[in-house]
């Protein structure tokens, strides 16, 4: 059992452990055909929480390099492009002809982007066969992992950034302290940090613990994120709501004696966190009690349509979806296949569960009655797609907040 002695962020001690779920493989470990019976290595999965500053987190056991070849791509999904669009206007007016970075930047959508906007612009990231796709885009990209030591040669080698951004980053990293020393040496003096993580009031609300897996160590409140900026010197001056990945926020730092005055909605979330309970225990422990039963229904539903002789496949081989598969022990008896839009996740199986993976074409040649939907934080754009399923009298199951058969 591997536990944190204390907060991530805020340094805070004795996180309170409200989820516990055993032993997990790493989320996007999926496996190869010819691999299927070797030993698939599998890590405690215990989910705390600091009640001083409402982290949501786990401890960091990715194996060393995980990250060097990675399969998760942004571009796979059409809301994403229209967002980085969006977030590519904003840092264009933040940063001018100054420097952009992106760390953590993927295949390079959100910097692609920029690009079309004149921006100066790099991305840096560890997975060489990510940096490839980004470079076939028009993006310069430095491989490798950031930290504070390697802040050093970056900015001797590409100059200050008026502009440092992470998407969906920053909650795989397991030492922030470290990641937070090598943003404030490359950041100007009057440059701004930005920061889209899932929002971990969300999280609750909407009984989302399937975000919570090894690479996804951390789930933050905003009062985490104002809590470790203070370590850095940096103040949160301005949040924005945002609704991908089932609810998220983009927050937005500035070194303290440089700051512009906070917008009101900083203000507004922080008393929300506090209304919520976000530092109270007994908001874990219910949240707790409601995933064991979510996982209840679903396996009852699941092994009532099963018994009917109805066919169930699942949408989408998301990380999330993973931990859900996995905590609730949904393996092949019950689901036929997954189907994924990612090229690189086709033809292989969901770790732990053993469930093959297809391309979209299966739901044409070997049509299920019902979809899981495993990607719900892109349930809309699913459905909108999906008219021949749907025509065909297809429904689809939604297991969150809590599952649904949806027609």
């Amino acid at each position: 059992m591997t536990r944190l002695t204390s907060c991530r962020t805020c340094k805070a001690e004795h996180p309170f452990t409200f989820l516990p779920m055993g032993n997990h493989p790493p989320a996007n470990s999926f496996v190869r055909g010819q691999d299927l019976n070797l030993p698939q290595p599998a890590f405690p999965l215990d989910t705390q929480v600091c009640l001083e500053c409402g982290l949501i987190q786990v401890d960091d056991q990715v194996p060393a390099g995980f990250f060097e070849h990675y399969l998760y791509v942004p571009s796979s999904a059409t809301l994403m492009h229209s967002h980085f669009s969006e977030l590519a206007t904003r840092l264009k007016v933040e940063a001018g002809d100054n420097l952009i970075v992106d760390i953590g930047c993927n295949d390079g959508l959100l910097l692609a982007a920029c690009n079309k906007l004149g921006c100066k612009t790099l991305g840096v990231d560890p997975a060489a066969n990510l940096a490839e796709i980004a470079r076939s885009r028009g993006v310069d990209v430095d491989v490798g992992y950031f930290s504070a030591d390697s802040a050093e040669g970056l900015v001797e080698k590409y100059g200050p950034a008026k502009a440092i951004v992470t998407t969906n980053t920053f909650n795989h990293i397991g030492d922030l302290h470290d990641f937070m020393r090598g943003v404030v040496r490359w950041l100007k003096q009057d440059g701004v940090f930005v920061i889209e993580v899932p929002w971990a009031r969300n999280l609750l609300e909407n009984n989302e613990f399937d975000t919570v897996y090894h690479e996804h160590v951390s789930e933050f409140s905003l009062l985490s994120i104002v809590k470790l900026g203070e370590f850095f010197d940096l103040k949160v001056v301005d949040v924005h709501r945002l609704g991908v990945h089932g609810g998220s926020m983009r927050v937005t730092m500035q070194r303290t004696d440089a700051a512009r005055k906070a917008t009101s909605q900083v203000g507004q979330m922080l008393a929300e966190e506090q209304e919520c309970g976000m530092q109270d225990k007994r908001t874990y422990i219910d949240f707790a009690d409601r995933v064991h039963q979510i996982g209840r229904d679903l396996r009852a539903m699941l092994d009532d349509l099963k018994a009917k002789g109805i066919k169930v496949a699942g949408y989408g081989a998301p990380a999330k979806g993973n931990t859900l598969l996995n905590y609730f022990q949904i393996g092949p008896d019950r689901l036929e296949y997954l189907v994924d839009k990612n090229t690189l996740k086709q033809g292989l199986y969901s770790p732990g569960m053993n469930i093959p993976i297809r391309s979209l074409d299966a739901l044409r040649e070997n049509p299920p009655e019902v979809l899981l939907v495993l990607a719900w934080n892109f349930f809309d754009e699913i459905r909108d797609q999906q008219h021949a399923f749907t025509a065909s009298g297809g429904r689809f199951l939604v297991p969150l907040p809590s599952p649904t058969l949806v027609q």
